[in-house]
């Protein structure tokens, strides 16, 4: 299969193309930069020069491919306009693929979030819709949560179309910009690590290779429409990530009063998320993909060291 794969020098995408091309695909890569064209060529991929402003481009590029992986973000927008300017870029990309793609029946893979079902007092399963918070795609939706409803709408047009969810944390050992070593920065700053409340609530997390054989399998054979969970089991408690960041850096881990939260102190750009209780199913995925994750859980990975180099 000819596959285009946008984002393919990010975190998730550098492990993608590997596992495409070792299952016999042809990986064609978005690069827009001779950086990004290079680190392409290193994985295995061929080039295709543009942007993701480019519709017209990455239209051609999709109607030339057996099939498409968005992994892509302009996160140039973050510092100015936050993750609403992020979505509101990335849906006109979305239905650029849409009209490319219409009636094909050929696969689009986006990336999407574990907690786009909100939390529901139970673990959310693939059956749970992106949720809404006002009418589909006036700006009112929460803001990521648009472009995964957008991507599986596309399967009523003859579009095989899916979302793989992800939880909080990708794990790896280049994970360098994640959740997970913003933790570790913050409890080496405060100097404990810290967890809200009494910490019980959980966290989702996957190794990232596993993250790209799901990827992989969503392309080959998902059916169209459907979400599938990326998460190693039903989540781990916050304060054992704690514990266990506490643990390699010699620290105590420590609970920041619910109370004090939201005040001015220790999660500083965090504190929204880190009090967020996403547990979530992935028997559907398992059983309908055959995907099971191979790779260390969370707490084995960080018990490696990876994360905490010496000197």
């Amino acid at each position: 299969m000819r596959v285009f794969v946008t984002g393919g020098t990010g975190h998730s995408g550098s492990y993608i193309i590997p596992e495409l091309i070792a299952a016999g695909h042809e990986v064609t890569g978005l690069a827009r930069s001779d950086t990004s064209a290079a680190a392409l060529s290193a994985l295995g991929a061929k080039v295709r020069r543009g942007r993701l402003e480019d519709l017209d481009g990455l239209k051609e590029a999709a109607a030339d491919s057996d099939g498409v992986i968005h992994v892509a973000h302009r996160q140039d927008l973050l510092p100015s306009g936050g993750i609403d300017a992020v979505a509101a870029a990335e849906l006109p990309v979305i239905f650029a693929y849409g009209e490319a793609l219409a009636g094909t029946g050929k696969p689009l893979v986006a990336a999407g979030s574990i907690g786009s079902a909100g939390t529901l007092g139970r673990p959310a399963t693939e059956e749970d819709p992106a949720l809404p918070s006002g009418d589909k795609y006036n700006g009112t939706l929460r803001a990521r949560n648009a472009v995964e409803r957008a991507v599986v709408d596309l399967a009523e047009r003859g579009v095989r179309s899916s979302i793989v969810r992800l939880p909080t944390i990708a794990h790896s050992t280049t994970d360098r910009a994640g959740f997970l070593p913003g933790l570790i920065a913050l409890a080496k700053e405060k100097g404990f690590a810290g967890y809200p409340g009494d910490g019980e609530n959980l966290w989702g997390a996957v190794h990232i290779r596993d993250v790209a054989s799901l990827f992989r399998l969503a392309l080959e054979k998902g059916p169209a429409g459907k979400y599938w969970h990326a998460s190693e089991d039903g989540g781990t408690p916050f304060r054992e990530i704690a514990e266990a960041i506490g643990s390699r850096l010699d620290l105590p881990a420590a609970s920041v009063p619910i109370d004090v939260l939201m005040l001015p102190g220790y999660f500083g750009m965090f504190t929204n998320l880190v009090t967020m209780d996403l547990p979530a199913s992935s028997l559907i995925t398992r059983q309908t993909l055959g995907w099971e994750p191979v790779q260390p859980k969370l707490l084995a990975d960080l018990d490696n060291g990876h994360y905490f180099p010496v000197g």
